[in-house]
């Protein structure tokens, strides 16, 4: 990770713009696509009332059910198939940006999207973790791969004022605390604007967050 001072975006939410290095971004992109491609493959939610989301998911330590918005052990949604292990080396990283950006996190989950272009995100609350992670305000970090994103980030109301944030490749956005249910989505993505090292179209990003509190983070001091 590269030496980079934290921006805070309001109260509880910090972007790290270039946290990763490139040879980083290129090591985690690798590891995505043998992901999304395994045995437990990535694939296209269908979400209560049917509708498809615009981007494949694939999730890591527990998988997000988007028919029941819950979380479990296997895609009792799809296929059934068990949800693969969140890696040691995803862990870490986690527990690395949320550090950097002040705040405590023992992820147990993984949210892995791939936006294709024109891929985008609808304004929503990530608040179907436990009840007590969600007390706790335990953050939630996204690490963006490959072409840049238009992040929204909204209030704690869904007519709140949105904020457009462009998130590049390499850049992780922290939010928690006051911030844990802000709204927040992706209006769209850019094509041709990921590093051409790459050799990604489309966008990858990992979301992490603390399902459970059987691991207590230490504070960050």
């Amino acid at each position: 990770m590269t030496s980079i001072q934290p921006a805070r975006i309001g109260e509880g939410a910090v972007l790290l713009r270039g946290y990763l290095s490139l040879a980083e971004q290129r090591e985690l992109v690798d590891a995505c696509r043998l992901l999304v491609d395994g045995p437990v493959p990535a694939y296209v939610p269908v979400v209560r009332g049917g509708g498809r989301m615009h981007v494949r998911m694939l999730c890591l330590g527990r998988h997000w059910n988007g028919k029941t918005y819950s979380y479990e052990p296997t895609r009792s949604d799809f296929d059934r198939l068990p949800v693969p292990p969140l890696p040691p080396s995803f862990l870490a990283l986690a527990r690395g940006s949320a550090a950097a950006a002040g705040m405590p996190l023992e992820a147990d989950l993984c949210i892995m999207n791939y936006y294709e272009s024109g891929g985008r995100m609808g304004l929503h609350q990530d608040k179907d973790e436990s009840a007590r992670s969600i007390a706790r305000g335990l953050p939630v970090v996204s690490v963006s791969l490959g072409d840049t994103a238009q992040f929204l980030f909204g209030g704690l109301r869904r007519r709140d004022p949105v904020e457009t944030v462009p998130l590049a490749s390499g850049d992780v956005f922290v939010f928690g605390g006051p911030a844990r249910l802000r709204y927040h989505g992706v209006s769209r993505t850019i094509p041709g604007t990921a590093p051409g090292e790459l050799g990604l179209a489309g966008r990858f990003n990992l979301t992490f967050r603390q399902y459970d509190l059987t691991s207590e983070p230490e504070p960050v001091s």
